[in-house]
């Protein structure tokens, strides 16, 4: 891994048909194209610097990749409030941004990474543009239409924001959306470092542009039928105490079994990539093999071709191959700190 591929990252900001994006851009641009998109409210600071901190997951992912970490509008450092004339995007209109991203670097087809909403965005993304999608490795997703409970929830939330911004209550429910109570501390175990890290980092957010990402989400459309139609191969995280467990398990019992995946993290919450990074590792390992993608060790060779998603036989993601087991459909991974 090298590490200023970490330190020094190209910022771009991108014009799109929905308004402009900040891109930072890690690794050589040679290399196939990994996409991010991170959660509501995080950037890919606070939502995938876990994992690509991780030494072993980075090697895997920064010797393979060029990585392209898409910020949501109005989510990066410094960020100024967006002006309320400006309408809220669709989550269409965040996929079709996705598009215009791939289109800016004169990118083909890519692999997708994505969190809870940015795991819908990219999931939309791969509905609309199948072509431009060789695989999803989304993370706690969502799929389906808000339930009254949680499009009620995030109405609250989203008059807090409006007038409160990332403050107080508001705060306390992302954060409870990210991270699991064992991580959040009570009175007895303090708050774990990370928690402090994004607390620290959700109060530079301007509430308005949080306000407008999760408006999007709120109104997001049911993507059950599409996902049928999906042929690229899917390996979906889930954290055992997300909030958006069922969502997950609903979206891989559609998806056609012969390419997706389901790994349960055990005492985890929504945001894997932060929380237990380290259970990504082997399932992604797997899943990247059959791409003919691997750990430095293993390649001296740093790949140039474009990925080949039908070199990936139906064993690959099957319990077995990841040396886990299943119940049913989803692996449970148990990390022992």
């Amino acid at each position: 891994m090298c590490a200023c591929a970490l330190c020094s990252p190209q910022e771009h900001r991108v014009r799109t048909r929905h308004g402009p994006l900040s891109v930072s851009v890690y690794g050589d641009e040679d290399k196939p194209a990994l996409i991010t998109y991170p959660d509501v409210a995080l950037n890919h600071m606070s939502c995938f610097q876990g994992l690509f901190f991780c030494p072993e997951a980075a090697s895997l992912l920064l010797h393979n990749f060029c990585v392209y970490h898409i910020t949501p509008q109005g989510h990066e450092l410094g960020a100024a409030p967006i002006s309320s004339d400006v309408p809220v995007p669709s989550v269409d209109d965040l996929a079709d941004q996705v598009a215009d991203v791939l289109d800016f670097f004169s990118l083909g087809a890519v692999m997708c990474l994505g969190v809870t909403a940015g795991a819908y965005v990219l999931t939309l993304f791969a509905t609309k543009y199948r072509e431009r999608v060789l695989g999803l490795m989304l993370v706690s997703p969502l799929c389906k239409a808000p339930s009254w409970s949680e499009w009620l929830y995030n109405k609250v939330l989203l008059n807090l924001l409006y007038y409160y911004g990332t403050r107080g209550l508001v705060k306390e429910s992302l954060l409870q959306r990210y991270f699991s109570m064992e991580v959040r501390g009570n009175r007895q175990d303090p708050e774990s470092d990370i928690v402090q890290a994004c607390r620290s980092l959700l109060e530079e957010r301007q509430g308005a542009n949080v306000w407008r990402f999760l408006q999007a989400i709120n109104r997001r459309h049911d993507l059950t039928e599409s996902l049928m139609k999906l042929q690229c191969r899917t390996l979906i995280f889930v954290g055992e105490n997300s909030q958006f467990h069922a969502d997950a398990v609903h979206m891989t019992t559609k998806l056609d079994q012969r390419y997706c995946a389901l790994v349960e993290v055990q005492a985890c919450g929504s945001l894997v990539t932060e929380e237990q990074p380290h259970a990504m590792l082997i399932p992604m390992e797997y899943f990247l093999m059959g791409y003919g993608l691997y750990r430095p060790p293993q390649q001296d060779t740093s790949p140039r071709s474009t990925l080949n998603p039908f070199c990936i036989s139906p064993e690959l993601l099957s319990p077995e191959s990841m040396g886990v087991k299943l119940k049913p459909i989803k692996t449970r991974i148990s990390l022992n700190v």
